[in-house]
């Protein structure tokens, strides 16, 4: 009732906003079916409705008319549906459902489409993007047609009691800010002697991309003008822009002025509300995300009495539905160390995997950098979906925390999913089995052994009902097994939040106050396990640099003799090793030994690593090629999602393509900033050169014959999609009916990857249309290759799946085909 009273609200201020109360139209009726559709987090999904509308067999619903008969022989019809008094549809076909809704337009017109409680829809077979979280913020522009126009909403398993509102918005301008979603920082009196970001949403209701256009920020007397990226016809973008606040000297709101300007001449006008605070109180920093540019925040709880040179720093993560700024609230200032609260890109955004994990290392490094704590002082802890967060990151990244502490957490995805849901623990299926392998990341149960590196405290609430306390008894028993460093304690008729000392509870600071985390060179024993040297790849002195068998787990134990000058590692499924500095010191000869075997008896390691690679035997190597996998870039195709990404769409192909392209890029802009709070660029092919976006992550949308922008970043794929085709390796597929998803390395990058969305043909395109690949933990591979009928029959309707091996080639040991 709270949050829907919210999403009220947010609605109101937005149409108040931009004067449109009196040209609003809300939808009150409609037809809805279901449940027809599964999603969750895998790449496997099925969805009878998507499979109708890309075979064009879709009938027009209506009322008793038949939409499809399930597996089980029952079936499906359309059924009326009317919105309550709140504007809400609510109907139990709507869990896993879709509702079709309906507008006839007198002329063509432009206006801004809004859904909340979804997980996606079409507007006349286009897809858009959805608002599950029912933020209420989430706007489409489009073009209605004269006449009839259709609306299928794609509804997830709670939307039968969240319920849908639509509304169709008709602004007075084309071209307009959007203040709800704003991302702003706190002034804090003395340390913004520097312009500071701030983020805001700009529509653009025109036919033509939006270009040579600025905002103007004023404030208190004091002007910056920031240019503001190129928005792509029918679409949205939160751009980021600068405010110079050195004027400001007294606490309290303060009024900015912001001016949107094209060549000069205003075209939207909004006041903007900031807060100046003190710097002893808590407050919100902004930052340039290297992820993608876009504008993020971070919340910080300053340290009481300000900085002394050997304080700490407590990365504190959020859970569902909180923002870092509250999270940061809920502790108090402590006298010997600083807290951050990082915001996973959204309340909700990626559970802290994927790039919700990209933003706690991002704001973490800044962190670092702006506080300067001792290096053997940090600390992470987090609650509910940030308790997770703790026991993923505490898994993936040991050596980096001196304790961790997960409070009213769940390990792990498999047995919590959220909203989203689980990721499926195993499967007998080949196919599924490995594309689960892509989540192997996310499986902290089998990484548990990393956790000896850090002191570890368990908090939770005996009568927790939404996160339940055998999620933290059942880490106690997995710890006791090995661990000689950790505490448990049990709140006593404690729910799942019972006030600030949930997360800011006394005993779980002592246990930190009196942890440091080792030097390499106190650490004589390392026990290392990793699914991807991509994301992990080192713990202190000695890492991971290639697997043999990618996204399988990786594990090295290695002992340290300083009396024998001997290095001894045992590895499992591990093709090269690293030594660090700190393994010995410098200039001092060691011997090291690998699965029993004597590699060399003079290593030396001064500033940088040693590598061993184990062909059929161990032997001492170069620093493996750029070129090759390695911790650098090893996949998976998410992974590509990185370093200010760029979305380049086909225009080579017929008019079906090519709209295809565009329209499914907007699709995934629109996805990533709902999921991300994010932005990205969005150009055509003819506009894309290597030269002019360098080491840029590249997602490309066509294939060979359809996106011309392929021979520049594609021509050494092993992986070739025309249309009818499909070349794996040495492996021909036929048919037009194919989508594809597959990454490989950018050729003239370090680092940078290639994302590619494809098909075979147009059906075999829009295949691709519905995907998971933003959800948090969700497993996609280096490649996968699937037909239409995947939407209706599952893991049949997959052709080929896997990963590359170590030189980006097709791999016969890490591949499944259609059976």
């Amino acid at each position: 009732m709270k949050s829907t009273f919210y999403l009220l609200i947010i609605v109101g201020l937005f149409c108040a906003d931009i004067s449109c109360a009196q040209t609003t139209h809300t939808f009150t009726e409609g037809l809805v079916v279901g449940p027809c559709h599964q999603y969750g987090r895998e790449a496997i999904y099925k969805d009878q409705l998507t499979y109708q509308v890309i075979h064009k067999t879709l009938a027009v619903p209506a009322e008793g008319k038949l939409f499809f008969t399930d597996a089980q022989g029952k079936e499906l019809k359309w059924q009326r549906v009317m919105a309550d008094t709140a504007k809400r549809f609510r109907h139990t076909a709507l869990s896993n459902g879709y509702l079709y809704l309906t507008y006839t337009a007198p002329k063509e017109m432009l206006a801004l489409l809004q859904v909340a409680g979804h997980a996606g829809l079409y507007f006349n077979g286009i897809p858009r993007g959805g608002d599950a979280n029912q933020y209420g913020y989430m706007y489409s522009p489009v073009k209605l047609k004269k006449g009839l126009n259709e609306i299928l909403v794609r509804v997830g398993m709670g939307g039968r009691f969240q319920g849908i509102i639509a509304n169709l918005i008709f602004p007075d301008k084309k071209v307009l800010l959007s203040i709800p979603d704003i991302t702003l920082p706190h002034i804090v009196f003395r340390e913004n002697t520097e312009p500071v970001w701030g983020g805001i949403v700009l529509f653009n209701l025109t036919e033509k991309p939006l270009v040579n256009v600025q905002l103007r920020a004023v404030i208190q007397g004091k002007e910056i003008i920031s240019d503001v990226p190129v928005i792509t016809a029918l679409n949205s973008r939160k751009v980021g822009f600068r405010m110079d606040v050195s004027a400001v000297h007294q606490k309290g709101e303060v009024p900015c002025e912001l001016t949107l300007l094209q060549n000069g001449k205003a075209m939207d006008q909004k006041t903007i509300m900031m807060q100046a605070v003190e710097s002893n109180e808590h407050y919100s920093n902004t930052f340039i995300s290297a992820i993608d540019g876009s504008v993020q925040y971070f919340g910080v709880a300053p340290q009481k009495g300000g900085q002394t040179d050997t304080a700490a720093l407590f990365l504190s993560v959020h859970g569902a539905g909180v923002e870092a700024i509250g999270q940061a609230r809920a502790y108090k200032s402590k006298d010997w160390g600083t807290l951050v609260a990082p915001t996973n890109r959204r309340p909700r955004g990626f559970n802290w995997e994927d790039w919700g994990r990209l933003d706690a290392l991002e704001v973490l490094g800044i962190a670092k950098k702006k506080f300067n704590p001792h290096p053997q002082k940090i600390f992470l802890t987090g609650h509910s979906m940030g308790g997770h967060g703790s026991w993923y990151l505490g898994a993936t990244y040991p050596g980096m925390w001196a304790g961790v502490a997960p409070c009213a957490g769940y390990p792990t995805l498999m047995g919590y999913g959220s909203a989203d849901g689980k990721i499926p623990e195993n499967s007998t299926d080949p196919v599924e089995k490995m594309l689960l392998r892509a989540s192997n990341p996310s499986n902290v149960m089998a990484l548990a052994s990393n956790y000896k590196a850090s002191g570890i405290y368990i908090l939770h609430g005996d009568a927790d009902r939404t996160v339940s306390v055998e999620y933290a008894r059942t880490m106690r028993n997995t710890l006791g097994a090995f661990h000689n460093d950790f505490s448990y304690y049990e709140y006593p008729n404690g729910s799942h939040w019972y006030g600030d000392h949930s997360v800011d509870w006394p005993a779980l600071f002592d246990f930190f106050k009196w942890h440091r985390s080792k030097k390499a060179e106190e650490t004589e024993v390392i026990d290392f396990t990793t699914a991807n040297p991509g994301i992990s790849s080192v713990y202190l002195w000695a890492g991971i640099e290639q697997q043999e068998m990618p996204l399988n787990y990786s594990r090295i134990q290695a002992k340290r003799n300083a009396t024998k000058k001997l290095i001894s590692i045992t590895t499992d499924n591990v093709h090269t090793v690293t030594l660090w500095p700190g393994a010995f010191e410098k200039g001092r000869p060691f011997t090291v030994k690998i699965d029993d075997m004597e590699v060399c008896t003079s290593c030396m390691v001064d500033d940088k690593p040693l590598y061993f690679t184990k062909n059929g035997r161990w032997t001492v190597a170069e620093k493996p090629a750029v070129t090759q996998k390695g911790a650098h870039r090893n996949g998976t195709f998410k992974a590509a999602f990185n370093h200010k990404m760029v979305f380049v769409y086909g225009t080579a192909g017929t008019k079906e393509e090519n709209e295809w392209a565009y329209n499914k890029a907007r699709y995934d802009a629109e996805t990533w900033y709902y999921r991300g709070n994010g932005a990205v660029d969005i150009i055509t092919d003819r506009e894309f050169t290597l030269a002019g976006y360098p080491d840029r992550g590249v997602v490309l949308y066509g294939n060979a014959a359809t996106n011309a922008a392929w021979p520049l970043v594609l021509s050494q794929s092993p992986i070739q999609i025309q249309r009818g085709s499909i070349k794996v390796g040495e492996e021909q597929l036929t048919g037009d009916d194919m989508g594809a998803y597959f990454t490989y390395p950018r050729p003239d990058s370090p680092f940078a990857s290639v994302a590619v969305v494809s098909g075979s043909g147009l059906t075999g395109m829009m295949a691709t249309e519905s995907n998971q690949y933003f959800t948090g933990g969700s497993g996609f591979p280096d490649y996968f290759i699937f037909g239409a009928d995947m939407l209706k029959d599952g893991t049949k309707g997959v052709k080929m799946a896997g990963f590359f091996d170590n030189d980006w080639k097709v791999s016969k040991a890490s591949v499944v085909k259609a059976q």
